[in-house]
């Protein structure tokens, strides 16, 4: 059988507080200490990944992406580059691509050439028909020279050192534009 024991004061204990013979009162302030451990090993694992990515890519940059750079608002200083003069080599082959929806301007180029002291090896359309403007390609350097005599000859043409052409067998290859037709007219 259960005994009833008469009604005492530790019946009657408020509710929310901390009891018990060995528990001492809560201090104030206790909530926050396991925010500041976690906000402190947040901080700490943040730095130490930092620097391991610095040390692995040998690289840092504290620069805002978008904002101009002391670098970048420096003028720089105009240096003469140096160019071939133009000259006319016979015995190089020219190949004039027609970039233009005008057919006729291409064999209009080459009597030009031709006149001009050029072998004009093949007239042929280009895979594009609005091209904007006129380049005369060279694959070598030596040609620079070459290359902008052929230049000479073309009204608003501008030279170009590149290997894009180099599969047509040309020396030199010639890519009418549209402002051919309005440097001509």
């Amino acid at each position: 059988m259960a005994r009833t024991y008469p009604h005492d004061r530790f019946d009657d204990l408020p509710h929310g507080k901390r009891v018990g013979a060995h528990r001492a009162p809560a201090k104030k302030g206790r909530g926050w200490v396991p925010f500041w451990w976690a906000l402190g090993t947040t901080l700490l694992l943040i730095g130490i990944g930092i620097v391991v990515l610095v040390t692995l890519t040998n690289r840092l940059s504290f620069t805002i992406p978008g904002l101009p750079t002391d670098a970048a608002t420096t003028t720089p200083t105009a240096e003469a580059v140096p160019t071939a003069a133009p000259t006319v080599d016979p015995t190089l082959s020219v190949t004039v691509l027609n970039g233009t929806p005008d057919t006729e301007l291409a064999a209009s180029v080459t009597e030009i050439l031709t006149g001009a002291g050029w072998d004009v090896g093949s007239t042929q359309e280009s895979d594009a028909d609005g091209v904007e403007s006129t380049f005369v390609y060279y694959s070598d350097a030596a040609l620079e020279g070459a290359a902008r005599g052929v230049a000479a000859s073309l009204p608003a043409s501008e030279v170009i050192l590149s290997d894009d052409f180099a599969e047509t067998g040309a020396s030199i290859t010639v890519v009418v534009g549209n402002d051919y037709l309005v440097a001509q007219g």
